[in-house]
């Protein structure tokens, strides 16, 4: 228990505070020069389409490698091995997915949501009104994540170990993180994840230096120290199955998890709405070329790191530490560095969650603004030009309010667990619809609405009964939400091996029963797509 002590008392607030504040400080005067060209909708939405393939890629990057990716997988690695690798292969092979299928496709035939993408050969205000409720579900299930890894780093860090006190820290960032999209946009959000990858894959590279110099620059070695830390069940953490292969169900477990990370990246709003901030398809695949590799070594990043830290820190100390694995990462930069290290990489985590919490707000109040204020409720009528982004601004801080509620109700959880079933919701309501749209001559506005919905509410009900919410006790890997109650029905934590398969099958079934046929819309959409004829221009 000395190592978990000195993780929460044995640092230098002051100077953590510091450091975060000054990362604050730098990323506000950036976020306020770039809002001096947010002018229109395609430049707040957008950032006026300006960014090259490379700057998007990093930004995706930024984006992507979330409190999830830092916090989440080095702690289920320190604490499951092989099995907490496994959240780090299907994250990165999911962006073959987005590469093949959807990232070139996606920037020809939309504007600057999913919703338009739907909307081109279908009919406009149910499709809309579809995608913008997925948006707006996908998104609140990743910043509860966000969030959640924010409240155990203040516990960390701060030694604020009461709940009132983490609640006041999870509202901080929520404010500025609103403060972020309401002044910059999507070009100042764009900035501030381009800042926040570059300082995480470099605070990163150099603890993964750090760690291997301990052992010699010896993977065996350090391998060999960490199933040594581990005890009786060491040696489990170099094979599959500590975490997964327990019981028959833990398997199937295993296999939904798997499915859910690698199809869900491709439906995820705020990666997807990424795509419409470069000038052309090629800028949009080079973007992704760009993500995949910088991701990929940062995971690579995180395999050091998570042995690193079960090995010199413990897994006794990282699993008794606030934040249930999510200190991992924080523990394993104060035992090799003390509190100046600590405080570095502790700002890099915090500035990972403002990041990401921004580009996803951003998303979410653009999804309401274009799709459903100005194109279902206006009818795409608007007389004032800036109403559409007077209303986004007003969404950013209505969703910023509920992120934070949330976050204070999700303090505690493991936010790579989080993280998937927001992966699981994606993949289930948005990739079918997104691939059956660009790829199915047939697909209409049923098979749209049936996927959408069917899948959404699949997804979501099998996460509310499974034991996910309910029914694990509080010494589990991965508790349940809710404590000292029992209402699961459904098996798996991770819903995505059913309600995945089920949307795919909803939205044929919704296509093939319903007469509605507009081919004349597809010929003309798969122009678009696969030429860029008619694609959206850069504005500046």
């Amino acid at each position: 228990m000395s190592a978990v002590a000195a993780g929460v008392t044995g640092n230098n607030p002051a100077l953590n505070i510091g450091i975060f504040a000054a990362f604050v400080a730098i990323t506000l005067v950036v976020v306020f020069r770039a809002s001096r060209n947010t002018k229109t909708a395609a430049d707040y939405y957008a950032a006026g389409r300006a960014f090259t393939g490379p700057q998007n890629g990093v930004a995706i990057a930024g984006d992507y490698l979330s409190a999830a990716s830092f916090l989440g997988i080095a702690g289920a690695i320190a604490l499951n091995g092989y099995d907490g690798f496994l959240y780090s292969i299907g994250f990165l092979v999911a962006w073959l997915v987005a590469l093949l299928l959807v990232a070139e496709l996606l920037r020809n035939t939309g504007k600057y949501t999913m919703g338009d993408v739907l909307a081109f050969r279908m009919r406009q205000r149910p499709v809309r009104a579809a995608a913008a409720t997925s948006t707006l579900v996908v998104s609140f299930f990743y910043l509860l994540a966000q969030m959640a890894g924010a409240g155990g780093l203040v516990a960390l860090l701060l030694g604020i170990t009461n709940k009132t006190g983490q609640a006041v820290v999870i509202a901080a960032v929520g404010v500025i993180m609103i403060v972020y999209v309401l002044v910059g946009g999507m070009k100042g959000t764009t900035w501030v994840q381009i800042i926040k990858a570059a300082l995480l894959i470099t605070g990163a590279l150099a603890m993964t230096i750090w760690v291997l110099a301990k052992f010699g620059f010896n993977l065996s070695s350090l391998l060999g120290s960490a199933v040594d830390a581990g005890g009786k069940t060491g040696e489990a953490l170099l094979s599959p199955g500590k975490q997964y292969g327990a019981t028959e169900t833990s398997k199937l477990d295993f296999l939904s998890l798997g499915l859910a990370l690698v199809l869900g990246t491709a439906g995820l709003p705020h990666i997807l709405m990424r795509f419409y901030t470069v000038p052309t398809a090629k800028e949009a695949r080079r973007s992704v070329v760009w993500a995949i590799w910088l991701i990929g070594i940062f995971y690579l990043f995180t395999l050091v790191l998570g042995y690193g830290a079960g090995a010199i820190v413990g897994p006794e100390a990282i699993r008794n530490a606030p934040g249930k694995g999510n200190s991992a990462a924080p523990l394993l930069a104060q035992a090799l560095g003390g509190p100046v290290l600590l405080g570095l990489i502790a700002a890099v985590a915090f500035a990972t969650i403002l990041a990401v919490v921004a580009g996803l707000t951003i998303t979410a109040s653009a999804s309401f603004a274009h799709d459903i204020y100005a194109n279902i409720i206006k009818k795409d009528k608007l007389t004032d030009k800036n109403a559409e982004v007077r209303v986004a601004r007003i969404t950013a801080v209505v969703i910023g309010i509920v992120a934070i509620v949330g976050g204070i109700v999700a303090n505690g959880q493991n936010v790579a667990f989080l993280v998937a079933l927001a992966f699981a919701v994606a993949a289930s309501a948005n990739l079918p619809t997104i691939l059956y749209s660009l790829f199915w001559k047939r697909f209409n506005t049923s098979g749209a609405l049936w996927s959408t919905y069917g899948g959404l509410v699949a997804s979501i009900v099998l996460i509310v009964f499974s034991p996910a919410v309910s029914g694990k006790p509080s010494t589990a890997s991965t508790p349940s939400m809710i404590q000292g109650v029992d209402f699961h029905w459904f098996p798996l934590e991770n819903p995505g091996l059913v309600s995945i398969p089920l949307a795919f099958l909803l939205g044929f079934l919704g296509t093939v029963l319903s007469k509605e046929r507009r081919d004349d819309k597809y010929a003309e959409m798969e122009v678009r797509a696969l030429t860029g004829t008619g694609a959206e221009k850069a504005s500046q």
